[in-house]
């Protein structure tokens, strides 16, 4: 009772092969390594930490001092 003998796991795969066939398991297979593989290449990165950007800018002879969150578009 304990481990399942050979036998029965070729019968479970027998069974996925014949639910799922064969094209369809072959593109899972490959989505699975490319999605591990780019797990693997963003966990080796190691991303400088980034410092908060500050900007100065002159509006009618005031200075004004902030951070910069996030990038967003003028329309100038």
């Amino acid at each position: 009772m304990g481990s399942f003998s050979i036998w029965h796991w070729l019968v479970v795969l027998l069974v996925v092969i014949l639910i799922f066939g064969t094209k369809k398991l072959r593109n899972m297979g490959a989505d699975l390594g490319g999605a591990m593989k780019g797990f693997r290449e963003g966990m080796r990165a190691d991303p400088e930490p980034q410092e908060p950007v500050v900007k100065k800018v002159e509006q009618g002879g005031q200075t004004i001092e902030g951070e910069i969150k996030e990038k967003s578009q003028t329309n100038a």
